[in-house]
């Protein structure tokens, strides 16, 4: 009974040893089949570019307004009635050139009046000084009356001024803007008549953070671009840093100023400011499209060449890589990969490690350092 016994647990450890075995080797050719299949199957279509070491600026970027070199709203500092208007809206003027009058008419008769006052204050004055070369008037009536001269003459003076300001003339030379007043019209003191603008050259202000205040200086290069003018860069220099940090957000307000001798740029514009800080430093740059930016780092696709059971093939392998900053279409590579490495640029997101892959850089992404949107 005990041989039997022996016999079947023999029997039934033979049977697991076989079939373990057996099992294995179904396995293992299912793998490799899997294997062979896989490399066997049609390999992913990328775009590459070879990884190269560039010159890179610090660019420091802000949105800018433009502001006039010299702006103002103009008016009248008295009341009056318009007489006459001597521009146009959108003129071009002078400084002193007259822009217009208030009416005078009343202003004229007073003015005539004093004058006569102030003629007869003349003779009495001049009569009491002979009179008083021969002792026949008092001193003090000599006094009076050239008390009575000096307030004629002041009393002229106040109202050849009050009709001067009836008299607008431009306070420097510009462009005006539009006429907001008519013949006829009366005119309250500050009433707005019309607006000047010194357009050449012209001023555009913008807000850079605190940690930058070190790395701009006057005279510095600066670019401004606007909608207005899709792919046209103005260029001009730092003006000026205020003295002080704004409180309320820790920003710092820089003043560029631009040549406009064609008036394209106008006091209320907005657009891009971007600022070349620092001296060059040397990255390795690629075209935005080849990353892949994850939670858990940032990749790239490196493709290198394998020999696979004898064949040869190409490979992509993911690679973790060191991002900087950016411009334009590139951004800087700060460590990860080499130059001369050949990295995916198009046709990453169907890879995954080990991919097989075959080139064709028919068509590339853009890599432009500096890119402006094409005109329409």
């Amino acid at each position: 009974m005990k041989l039997v016994r022996r016999l079947l647990i023999m029997l039934l450890l033979a049977a697991l040893v076989f079939g373990g075995v057996i099992g294995f080797d179904w396995y293992r050719g299912r793998m490799i089949a899997k294997y062979l299949k896989a490399f066997s199957s049609p390999s992913e279509s990328v775009s590459t570019m070879t990884a190269e070491p560039t010159d890179w600026h610090d660019q420091l970027s802000a949105v800018g307004t433009v502001r006039a070199e010299r702006g103002a709203d103009l008016s009248t500092d008295v009341d009056g009635i318009v007489a006459d208007i001597d521009f146009t809206s959108g003129q071009d003027v002078k400084q002193g050139d007259v822009l217009l009058r208030l009416r005078t008419e009343d202003d004229t008769a007073r003015l005539h009046q004093l004058q006569s006052a102030l003629t007869l204050a003349q003779s009495n004055y001049q009569r009491d000084q002979r009179q008083l070369a021969a002792q026949a008037v008092a001193r003090a009536t000599v006094d009076a009356d050239l008390s009575a001269l000096h307030q004629a003459q002041s009393a002229v003076a106040a109202q050849q001024a009050l009709m001067a300001k009836k008299t607008l003339v431009a306070p420097f030379s510009g462009r005006l803007g539009l006429r907001l007043v008519d013949p006829g019209q009366y005119l309250a003191a500050g009433t707005t008549i019309v607006t000047l603008q010194a357009l050449d050259p012209i001023y555009v202000d913008f807000y850079v953070p605190q940690q930058y205040v070190g790395r701009l200086h006057a005279h510095q290069p600066i670019e401004f671009s606007v909608d207005a003018y899709p792919g046209r860069v103005f260029t001009g220099t730092v003006q000026a840093l205020n003295a002080r940090i704004d409180t309320a957000t820790r920003t710092l307000q820089v003043r560029g100023v631009f040549p406009n001798p064609g008036h394209d740029l106008l006091p209320g514009m907005f657009g891009h400011v971007s600022v070349t800080i620092g001296a060059p430093t040397r990255y390795i740059t690629l075209p935005q499209t080849a990353l892949s930016y994850n939670p858990y780092g940032d990749t790239v696709y490196v493709v290198a060449p394998k020999t696979i059971d004898g064949k040869k093939a190409l490979v992509a392998t993911q690679v973790f890589v060191r991002v900087g900053q950016t411009r334009g279409d590139q951004v800087a590579i700060l460590g990860g990969i080499a130059a001369g490495d050949s990295v995916v640029v198009a046709g990453a997101n169907k890879l995954h490690n080990g991919s097989l892959v075959t080139i064709n850089n028919a068509i590339l992404p853009l890599d432009n350092p500096n890119p402006h949107p094409a005109e329409e």
